[in-house]
C-alpha cells in the first residue's frame, strides 16, 4: 500500500511539474527556441529513440561510467580498509586527502588530456576521481565503527590478516560503506556528463552540446531528461545490489539504511 501511495505521489508531482512547464510556455514570455513545450520535448525524445542516437550515446556513457566507477569503488574500498585499520598511517594520509577532495575533477582536465590524450580515457579518469574519495572516506569511517566484539571473536578463533579485513571487517562495515557508494554514484554521473561536454565526441554530455550547437533546445531538454532517468536507474541498481549483498551476509535491509 505504501508503494502504491508513493507511486501516486510521484505521478502527481510529475504532472504538476509538466503543468507548470506548459503554463510558462503558454504565457508567451519565452520563445520556443528558448523553452520548447513538453509535447515538443516528448517528440524529440521519440526522435532520439527512433533513429538510434540515444542508444549509441547511452552505450558510450555507460561504458565510461562503469569503467571509472567500478575502478574507483574497488580502489576506494581496498585503500579504505587498509587505512582505516592502520590509524597512524591514516593520520598521515588524511591531510593530503582533505586537500585533494574538494578539488573538482574538471579542474584536473587539462592535465588529464595531456597525460592520457583524447578519447574514453579522460572521461574514465574524471569519473574515477569523482567517485574515489566518497568511497574511500566512507570506508575508513566504516572500519572505525566495526563492533570490537567481532574482532575479539576472530582472534579467539585464530583468524589472521588479511582474512580479518576481508571476512570480518568488510562485511561488518558494508552497511556504512553503502552510503559512500550512493554519494560516489551521484558524483560520478554528474562529472561524467560534465566531462563529455568539454572533451568528448560522443556520450550523453556531447549529445546536449551538439543539440545546442544545432539550436535544438527540444533535444537539449530531451537529453537532460534521459540523463536524469539513467541516473535514477543506476541508483536503483545500486540499491538492489546492496540489498542482495546484505541478504546474503545476513544484514537486515532496513537496519542501517539499506
Amino acid at each position: 500500500m505504501s508503494r502504491l501511495k508513493k507511486l501516486i505521489n510521484t505521478i502527481i508531482g510529475l504532472l504538476l511539474l509538466i503543468a507548470l512547464w506548459q503554463g510558462i510556455v503558454l504565457t508567451g514570455k519565452y520563445d520556443s527556441s528558448l523553452l520548447p513545450s513538453p509535447l515538443k520535448v516528448l517528440e524529440a525524445m521519440g526522435e532520439l529513440i527512433e533513429n538510434g542516437t540515444l542508444l549509441t550515446h547511452i552505450r558510450v556513457s555507460l561504458y565510461r561510467f562503469s569503467a571509472g566507477y567500478l575502478c574507483a569503488v574497488a580502489a576506494g574500498i581496498v585503500f579504505g580498509l587498509i587505512l582505516g585499520w592502520f590509524n597512524k598511517l591514516w593520520g598521515i594520509i588524511d591531510p593530503i586527502v582533505q586537500v585533494l577532495r574538494p578539488i573538482s575533477p574538471i579542474a584536473w582536465f587539462p592535465f588529464i588530456v595531456l597525460w592520457f590524450g583524447i578519447g574514453d580515457t579522460p572521461a574514465i579518469v574524471i569519473i574515477f576521481i569523482a567517485a574515489f574519495f566518497p568511497v574511500l572516506l566512507s570506508t575508513v569511517s566504516a572500519v572505525s565503527k566495526v563492533d570490537q566484539i567481532y574482532l575479539k571473536v576472530a582472534k579467539n578463533f585464530g583468524i589472521k590478516q588479511p582474512h580479518i579485513l576481508t571476512k570480518i571487517v568488510f562485511p561488518a562495515a558494508f552497511p556504512y560503506i553503502a552510503t559512500g557508494l550512493h554519494l560516489a554514484l551521484g558524483s560520478a554521473w554528474v562529472f561524467l556528463v560534465a566531462g563529455e561536454m568539454v572533451g568528448a565526441q560522443s556520450g550523453l554530455g556531447y549529445l546536449i552540446i551538439d543539440a545546442r550547437n544545432n539550436i535544438r533546445p527540444d533535444l537539449v531538454l530531451a537529453g537532460i531528461i534521459f540523463i536524469g532517468i539513467s541516473g535514477l536507474l543506476l541508483d536503483r541498481l545500486i540499491r538492489l545490489l546492496e540489498h542482495w549483498i546484505g541478504k546474503n551476509w545476513g544484514i537486515v535491509p532496513n537496519e542501517r539504511g539499506l
